[in-house]
């Protein structure tokens, strides 16, 4: 930016995001190959795309170091503060994703760093939620991560958000109790993720002094709601059916939004493909696949999330295609009518 003279450039992430990847989207076209079953083990097991994700987080944290000093300089304009703060949270945003990947991965030092990717965020909770919560839940009216038919953006945000961190913190909370422990420990692992945000944070702060503090905030608000946006467009009004013993039926890929664009899978470690994701959690990003029964979004991922910001836009595209998933019947589609269900019971 200092090199080009363009102010714009300091608002470069929106324009990349918002603007570029739509463009190239549209340019590019569909993914549309999935893994052989011949080169699945082989391609799970390839260290290379787990090198992807780790090497994101050093340069998540280089940039918000840098973007740190900059903030508490006097050389830019605060306009041009906000746009690079607004810059920032789309990539930590992008850097929640990495964690959301890294998270659901069983080798322990894979879990540590998704709390680290976290923390530039302070939405460590998601650790917990996402995977004991929101996996559990998904397209229920109980996941208050699955938005609901004719509920706008506007109005999704403050309860998922709301709703999420009650959540991480209730099954955090039961889990500590059954082994005997109270939830303020160490062992806590949403006090462990919070704890990172407040020596990133404390630390910065210390350095750099208190004026990068709006910077700091508007980023973490920016990247979290860029993760709760994503939720919104991924499950809107999509609902598993109960079955007579009063549990929901087992996740399919029926019960998540699908994209298969290829731009925008490569920068989202395939998190488009997040149908298969539900149905097959345990999934490396590089092994996910695109399926014929999943119900398909008419753009990608950065398309559909400028069109959740304007709700009657977002309604004339999807509400149709929400009914047209149940054959028209509105009763087979997630309203946000709660129901007491023995497997809703046990995420409580």
């Amino acid at each position: 930016m200092y090199w080009t003279g363009l102010e714009i450039f300091w608002w470069i992430g929106p324009i990349v995001v918002f603007v570029a990847i739509p463009i190239l989207d549209a340019v590019v076209g569909q993914d549309g190959e999935n893994v052989p079953d011949a080169e699945y083990e082989r391609l799970s097991n390839d260290r290379f795309y787990r090198w992807c994700t780790y090497l994101f987080l050093p340069i998540l944290l280089a940039g918000l170091l840098v973007s740190s000093y900059l903030w508490a300089g006097t050389e830019l304009s605060v306009l041009n503060k906000i746009g690079l703060a607004v810059t920032v949270g789309i990539v930590s945003g992008i850097g929640i994703n990495a964690a959301h990947e890294l998270g659901h991965r069983a080798e322990k030092h894979e879990r540590w760093l998704a709390k680290v990717a976290l923390a530039q965020s302070g939405y460590g909770h998601f650790f917990v939620e996402h995977n004991r919560g929101h996996h559990v839940r998904v397209a229920t009216p109980a996941d208050p991560a699955s938005s609901r038919y004719g509920e706008s953006l506007w109005r999704f945000l403050p309860r998922s958000i709301s709703g999420g961190f009650r959540s991480a913190w209730r099954l955090e909370a039961e889990r500590l109790k059954r082994k005997g422990k109270s939830p303020f420990t160490v062992h806590n692992d949403v006090l462990q993720a919070w704890s990172m945000s407040a020596v990133l944070f404390g630390t910065l702060i210390a350095v750099f002094g208190l004026p990068i503090v709006p910077y700091l905030l508007l980023q973490a608000v920016i990247a979290f709601s860029m993760l709760e946006t994503v939720n919104y467009v991924e499950h809107y009004g999509l609902l598993r059916e109960k079955l007579p013993n009063g549990r929901y039926e087992r996740t399919a890929p029926r019960h998540s939004w699908n994209s298969d664009r290829l731009v925008t899978n490569v920068f989202l470690f395939h998190l488009q493909r997040h149908s298969d994701h539900h149905a097959n959690p345990g999934r490396r990003y590089q092994t996910l696949r695109s399926s014929d029964e999943a119900p398909q979004l008419p753009a990608g991922y950065a398309t559909m999330v400028v069109y959740a910001m304007i709700p009657p836009l977002w309604r004339a595209i999807m509400d149709p295609r929400v009914l047209a998933h149940y054959d028209g019947d509105i009763t087979r589609v997630n309203t946000g009518v709660v129901h007491d269900s023995p497997v809703l019971a046990e995420a409580k």
